[in-house]
């Protein structure tokens, strides 16, 4: 079996709490359009039990809060959170939904990203709501950089290109345990999926 620990991470309100959402095909971290509502590192796990031809897989993703420039403790906080991800985790999944000559934001990010040795893979999100060419100029700005393994589009509230995700992120992960029961989606009590959600 290949078991991992996979970080998202993200300026705020990108779809990352939707992507993961989208893999586990349930609904365990909060999304709406505010931005900073994911204030804890959610843990979702994801098991594909060993079947004829196809390895067992299990993957621990955890959703950090949006990664920005702090203005205060809190913001503070929650950044550091997502940043002591990056060396702990065997792939990071970093993801946007716009061009890197769109604002500073994911400049920010690609600064704290590019001394890191772990494999990153770049997910555009909310191809949906984006035109071919705005979607190729945003490839081959963040191609450029030469930071990222991989460059997939996706729309995670479609569900587009999940799967590509998913076995990109399994292709740098290598043999290890089962880390956690096959029907557990998350590390979490029950109340705390609740309270996330309300």
């Amino acid at each position: 079996m290949k078991s991992g620990f996979i970080s998202i991470i993200g300026r705020p309100n990108v779809g990352k709490s939707t992507l993961l959402n989208a893999i586990l095909g349930e609904k365990i971290a909060i999304t709406t359009d505010k931005p900073q509502t994911t204030r804890n590192t959610i843990r979702g796990i994801y098991t594909r039990e060993e079947a004829e031809g196809e390895e067992g897989l299990q993957m621990v993703f955890i959703d950090t809060p949006g990664i920005h420039k702090p203005r205060n403790k809190l913001g503070n906080f929650m950044t550091e959170s997502a940043i002591g991800t990056f060396k702990e985790v065997d792939v990071i999944l970093f993801i946007t939904d716009d061009k890197l000559s769109a604002g500073p934001g994911d400049q920010y990010i690609l600064d704290l990203l590019k001394d890191i040795p772990t494999p990153k893979i770049l997910v555009l999100n909310k191809i949906d709501k984006t035109g071919p060419e705005d979607f190729r100029q945003a490839y081959e700005e963040y191609e450029k950089t030469g930071i990222f393994s991989e460059i997939i589009g996706t729309s995670a509230t479609e569900g587009k290109n999940v799967d590509t995700v998913l076995a990109a992120a399994e292709s740098f992960l290598e043999e290890g345990p089962m880390y956690f029961p096959a029907d557990m989606v998350t590390d979490h009590p029950e109340r705390f999926i609740v309270s996330e959600i309300i």
